[in-house]
C-alpha cells in the first residue's frame, strides 16, 4: 500500500473509532423524535461531525504549538464529558417521567444548545488525536480530520435514523389495536426519552472510566 493509502487508511480507521460514543449518542436522538426528518437527522449527525473534525485539529495545534496547554488540558477532559452527558442525560430523563405523570406534555427535541453541547462532549476526547496526527503537516492533518468528520458524519446518520425508526415503531406497536383516540392516550410516549436519558449518562460514565 501506497503511503497514501496508509494515510487515508488510518484516518478512516481513526473516524470509526472516535464515532462509537457519537454514533450511541446520535442513537438516543433519535430515540427522543420518531419519525424524525431528513434535514434534521442531517443536522444532528452534522454537528457531531463537524466537531470530530474541529476536535483533532484543534489536539494537532496544541501539540505542535502549545503542548503545556495540552497537558493542562487533558486532565479535563473526562470530567468535562461526564458533566455535559450527565446534565442532558438527566434533564431527558427528567422530562420522560414528566411525561409519564402528565401523557399531555410534548414530547421535546433536543435543543440547539444541547446539540452543541452533546458534540463537545462526544469529541472532546478526540483532542488526544492530536498525538497521532502530530508529525503530519497542516494540509494533511485538516484532510485527515475532515475524513474523521465525514466518517463520524455517516455513522451518526446511521444512528440517527435507527434511533427514530426503532422509536417510531415501538410507539406504533403501543397503539396497535387501539383506536385513535385510546391509542394516542396510551402509548408510552415517555419510554423513549427516558431510556435516551439513561443511555447518555452511562455513556458519560463509560467515558469517565474509560479515559
Amino acid at each position: 500500500m501506497s503511503a497514501q493509502g496508509i494515510f487515508i487508511f488510518n484516518s478512516l480507521m481513526l473516524g470509526v473509532g472516535l464515532a462509537a460514543d457519537a454514533f450511541s449518542v446520535s442513537v438516543t436522538g433519535g430515540l427522543a423524535e420518531p419519525g424524525m426528518r431528513g434535514r434534521r437527522a442531517a443536522q444532528i449527525a452534522g454537528t457531531f461531525g463537524a466537531f470530530q473534525f474541529l476536535m483533532p485539529l484543534a489536539g494537532w495545534v496544541c501539540v505542535r504549538f502549545a503542548m503545556h496547554t495540552f497537558a493542562a488540558l487533558q486532565r479535563f477532559i473526562p470530567w468535562t464529558a461526564l458533566i455535559l452527558l450527565v446534565f442532558i442525560g438527566g434533564k431527558m430523563l427528567l422530562e420522560g417521567l414528566r411525561q409519564k405523570k402528565n401523557p399531555s406534555l410534548a414530547a421535546k427535541e433536543l435543543s440547539g444548545t444541547d446539540l452543541l453541547l452533546l458534540g463537545i462532549a462526544t469529541s472532546i476526547d478526540a483532542l488526544s488525536v492530536g498525538f497521532a496526527i502530530a508529525q503530519y503537516a497542516a494540509a494533511e492533518a485538516v484532510f485527515g480530520a475532515l475524513i474523521i468528520g465525514a466518517v463520524t458524519f455517516v455513522i451518526c446518520l446511521a444512528g440517527v435514523r435507527i434511533g427514530s425508526r426503532g422509536s417510531a415503531m415501538f410507539l406504533a406497536r403501543g397503539n396497535a389495536g387501539k383506536g385513535a383516540e385510546k391509542g394516542a392516550e396510551a402509548a408510552p410516549y415517555w419510554i423513549p426519552p427516558v431510556a435516551g436519558g439513561i443511555i447518555l449518562i452511562g455513556i458519560g460514565i463509560k467515558i469517565f472510566l474509560g479515559y
